[in-house]
């Protein structure tokens, strides 16, 4: 298997594509002024205690209060709160190994007895602001890297369930233990299978100086406040996906550019030179493809092979997928077989739509109704091999007497959501006429000589096709401009933008 990244930068925001063998399988978006990010660490205030739900709402400078259960607090809070104090008032250093650690909470205590109304509080984010909901947070921080996440104020050494060799687990878990600084616990996680004690010890370093970043950040802060972040988004993307079978990171942003080979550098020497810097007119996500799968995997149906597609809605309770064999033959003979054919396409699929849209909570699957309880577990142990790839902890449930997969998924993050149907416009006949002769009073108007067009790639086609009558042709002679037209499968019909060769909107 071949994967790619390609990621398309600009001042306010950052497209990432994974694509596997030239199909894309995940997509990030991620804003310039992304704050409130899984993994982000706030200095907090508590505003208010809801005893009844056993939680806290703390101020971290969003718009809603975040939520923290008692549960999110971690054993070791009252520690936190100490050495926060301590740090607040300079008498705290970021080495802990002599720090005197206090007793942990009850695991089924009360936050009322823990925390009090305007209390300064560490917390990290551990889901984002989704809908009307303000960040979910913990107040039991980590700092994740590679091969390992460090915890302060443990001495636990544990290892990731997706390790089920009992000699590696026992080898990776006395290699931490002697190496692992005091005052801290460590988790394993699953790529750490098979690296030596030299890569490890790397990787722990590099957290211990994190920890020092973030000691700094809590010395410079007293209110609501981001005061830690790992890294951005296409690092900490490449953190948890890079392996051995990546063969290509493609950025069309130079400072993103260093920053990733930099990183690259860090984890595994010599391997940022599988990145290359994109600067070609043509948009990144339009020459490498990925703009034409976005518009074919979002939106209410979804195509597959041979006539066969999916019906995704999307409710406030779940999500539901109904899978339909389409036009496939459908015969009394081989009626079965056709069901479990599309069935085992549409496990595929599904898996590769939960990862593409970031879908999480309750997703039910409806499959073609299949007799034999044989293939139904075929098709229930498909859906688990697909979604051994999916990082996000889920759960999946086998196939019911109606046909019917039930799973849960994690939900971290808003989903990615984008609208690919267009609305017809009054007139399909005089629109793009309109539309031609708006891009003509435009260009009359502009005073360079190169002058690129963006539109869809249907007006592309009519504005260049012809070998002595073209519109662009004529729009040439008249104005005297060297005009290019650039077809973007990403835009609306009607949709289009002028730039110059800097890629500048004019």
């Amino acid at each position: 298997m071949k994967t790619e990244l390609v990621i398309s930068a600009s001042s306010d925001q950052a497209d990432i594509a994974l694509l596997e063998d030239g199909r894309l399988q995940e997509l990030i978006k991620e804003k310039g002024d992304d704050s409130f990010s899984v993994g982000d660490v706030y200095l907090g205030t508590v505003k208010k205690l809801a005893t009844g739900l056993n939680a806290a709402f703390v101020d971290v400078g969003y718009e809603k209060d975040a939520f923290l259960h008692y549960h999110d607090l971690g054993p070791q809070i009252k520690s936190w709160q100490t050495y926060l104090r301590r740090t607040l008032k300079g008498k705290q250093l970021s080495n802990i190994t002599n720090f005197k650690a206090e007793p942990n909470i009850e695991k089924e205590g009360n936050i009322g007895d823990v925390l009090k109304q305007g209390d300064l509080i560490l917390v990290q984010i551990t889901k984002e602001p989704i809908s009307t909901k303000g960040p979910r947070i913990t107040a039991e921080l980590s700092i994740a890297g590679r091969f390992v996440v460090l915890v302060p104020f443990s001495n636990r050494v544990s290892v990731s369930q997706k390790i089920r060799e009992r000699d590696e687990k026992d080898r990776l878990k006395k290699l931490v233990r002697s190496i692992k600084p005091k005052g801290f616990g460590v988790i394993i996680r699953t790529v750490a299978k098979g690296q030596s004690a030299e890569e490890l010890q790397s990787d722990l370093d590099n957290l211990v100086r994190k920890w020092s970043q973030l000691h700094k950040g809590i010395k410079r802060s007293n209110k609501p406040l981001r005061i830690f972040r790992e890294m951005n988004r296409a690092s900490a993307f490449l953190r948890d996906v890079f392996n051995e079978s990546f063969a290509s990171i493609t950025i069309d942003n130079k400072e993103l550019c260093e920053e990733v080979k930099d990183y690259l550098d860090e984890i595994k020497p010599g391997a940022s030179k599988m990145v290359k810097e994109y600067s070609g007119q043509m948009p990144l996500f339009q020459f490498s493809s990925v703009d034409r799968q976005i518009k074919g995997a979002f939106g209410r149906s979804v195509s597959m092979t041979k006539g066969a597609y999916l019906i995704i809605e999307h409710t406030e309770a779940m999500h539901v997928v109904d899978v339909n064999s389409g036009n496939r033959t459908n015969t009394a003979d081989n009626q079965e077989s056709n069901a479990l054919q599309v069935n085992l396409l549409a496990a595929v699929e599904v898996a590769r739509q939960l990862r593409l849209r970031d879908m999480g909570g309750i997703v039910v699957i409806d499959f073609i109704d299949m007799n034999s309880a044989e293939n139904r577990k075929a098709v229930y142990e498909k859906m688990l091999e697909e979604m051994k790839r999916d990082r996000a902890r889920h759960k999946i449930l086998p196939i019911s007497r109606f046909g019917l997969m039930e799973l849960t998924r994690q939900r971290v993050r808003p989903e990615t959501n984008i609208v690919t149907r267009e609305e017809n416009p009054d007139n399909l006949v005089e629109a793009p006429i309109q539309v031609i002769d708006a891009m003509a009073s435009k260009l009359a108007q502009i005073e360079i000589r190169e002058v690129y067009i963006h539109v869809h790639p249907f007006i592309e086609a009519y504005l260049t096709k012809g070998l002595f009558s073209s519109i662009k042709k004529v729009w040439q002679k008249k104005l005297r401009k060297k005009i290019v037209v650039v077809p973007r499968d990403a835009f609306t019909m009607l949709e289009w933008k002028m730039m110059d060769k800097d890629n500048n909107t004019l």
